[in-house]
């Protein structure tokens, strides 16, 4: 086998490509990009809770400041009722001067006695809690000790803008979130989208079709997997070639013989008079034999073939049908059987020698396996979206639950009383496979016996759907 050239071997490299770093740099860009976005739409909604809160601030000052320089009653209680009334407050703040363990000066909403009677340090942070309420105090003495100022925020007003920040923020996140997800999933998807064509391609695969999938542009984590199936693909195409050429080599081979040793039985029954029965029953094994072989032959010429190599032709198909009719008539006859023939379509394209051997079949079984004074009609007609060539009859027909293994090689209905070799089923599903058709099995006439039906698609109606 010739080593590639190092030509061959640079193009192949760059076919190829890892599917793992493809999809983990498609989600880090990914999600990199949303993080900037989600990053950049955070930091606004901060600033603007950043420059409330500061805003908010610079208003409590204010109100500090008046505090400090308003006059008061003689509990020197600032009098708030005038000072942003009916306005939110985020940060109200509230104070005390306290002299002496004595609270000299206050807002409103600061209790008559200090927050922190005893505070050791100079200055400094604590956390106290009042009537139930937690605050936050902050406490600073003058040098000289001589009064200090304590000033006290309670918590809830500090998670009241923590939940109003959270409120700004919960929706941007959602839909940041969910816009992952969508480019995530869409990413994602068209990543692994060679996957799903390659899973595609494997079940297109038949016995008709055992070519090896090709591993141009496919990931690199993917053509060692490619290149195993086709090599299974490879040794099972090779085997069924074998199988085919066998079963084909077999059966031509044995023909000579069969046509030689019925010669020589027909010989011996004219010669030995008295021996005629055991020597025709003889015959009829050979006969058999010989049809089975036959059969076998068939099936060799038809697996190999495809849809695309079936050589088509448009026919009438009233006068195949009735030619069809005509060459079993004596067969008919000699059984008792009634032959009909109910036609609604006028032409069809089809390979007349395959379709003849296959209808030449159904009609050969509903012949031998109808009983006396039996009607076996073939009907011909339009279904829905498809054209329906039907041979019924009225005869013992079979269980439905054995319709399915029908078309099953060497398989046999038991307790019918004749002889058969199974394949003449498996041949007509074959040529309907070839002709794109269907095979199914239901009932026959008047509610009785078997109907096998060949469904072909309907070719013109397609046409015009499309024209339409």
């Amino acid at each position: 086998m010739p080593e590639p050239s190092p030509d061959q071997t640079v193009t192949a490299k760059q076919r190829s490509y890892s599917l793992r770093w493809r999809l983990l740099w498609t989600v880090l860009g990914t999600s990199a990009l949303l993080w900037l976005a989600s990053l950049s739409i955070m930091a606004f909604i901060a600033w603007n809770e950043t420059n409330d809160v500061f805003d908010d601030a610079l208003k409590e000052s204010s109100y500090l400041i008046m505090a400090a320089t308003t006059d008061f009653n003689d509990r020197g209680l600032l009098n708030e009722a005038g000072i942003g009334a009916g306005e939110p407050r985020k940060v109200d703040i509230q104070y005390q001067i306290v002299v002496d363990g004595r609270v000299i000066q206050r807002t409103g909403k600061a209790p008559a006695t200090p927050f922190i009677p005893d505070f050791e340090q100079r200055k400094g942070f604590k956390n106290i809690e009042i009537d139930g309420k937690r605050w936050r105090i902050f406490v600073v003495r003058s040098k000289d000790a001589h009064f200090e100022v304590q000033v006290g925020q309670k918590f809830k007003k500090r998670l009241d803008i923590l939940e109003e920040l959270a409120d700004s923020l919960a929706l941007p996140v959602l839909l940041l979130l969910a816009l992952l997800g969508l480019a995530s999933w869409y990413c994602v998807s068209r990543v692994i989208k060679p996957i799903k064509l390659t899973a595609h391609a494997l079940t297109q695969k038949s016995r008709d079709d055992l070519k090896p999938v090709t591993i141009d542009n496919q990931p690199s984590e993917l053509q060692p997997i490619v290149s195993a199936l086709n090599g299974v693909l490879l040794r099972l195409d090779s085997a069924l070639q074998a199988e085919r050429r066998f079963t084909a080599d077999a059966a031509h081979e044995l023909r000579t013989p069969l046509a030689a040793l019925r010669m020589h039985v027909q010989l011996l029954q004219r010669q030995h008079g008295e021996l005629a029965l055991p020597f025709q029953k003889l015959r009829d094994d050979i006969d058999r034999s010989t049809a089975l072989v036959e059969n076998l032959l068939a099936l060799a010429r038809l697996d190999p073939l495809n849809q695309g190599s079936l050589q088509r032709q448009e026919i009438s198909l009233q006068q195949f049908l009735q030619e069809l009719l005509q060459s079993h008539a004596g067969m008919a006859a000699q059984r008792g059987v009634t032959l009909q023939l109910h036609c609604d379509i006028d032409h069809m394209q089809i390979n007349p020698e395959m379709m003849q051997i296959a209808l030449r079949n159904l009609l050969d079984n509903a012949l031998r396996y109808c009983p006396t004074n039996s009607v076996v009609e073939i009907q011909a007609g339009h279904h829905p979206g498809q054209l329906r060539i039907a041979i019924c009859d009225d005869g013992p027909g079979v269980d439905a639950e054995q319709h399915a293994r029908l078309s099953e090689r060497f398989f046999r209905v038991l307790g019918s009383g004749e002889s058969g070799n199974g394949l003449g089923l498996s041949i007509v599903h074959r040529i309907a496979e070839l002709h794109g058709a269907r095979l199914s099995f239901g009932g026959g006439l008047h509610g009785r016996g078997l109907g096998v039906f060949l469904d072909f698609p309907n070719r013109e109606q397609g046409q015009q759907d499309q024209m339409q």
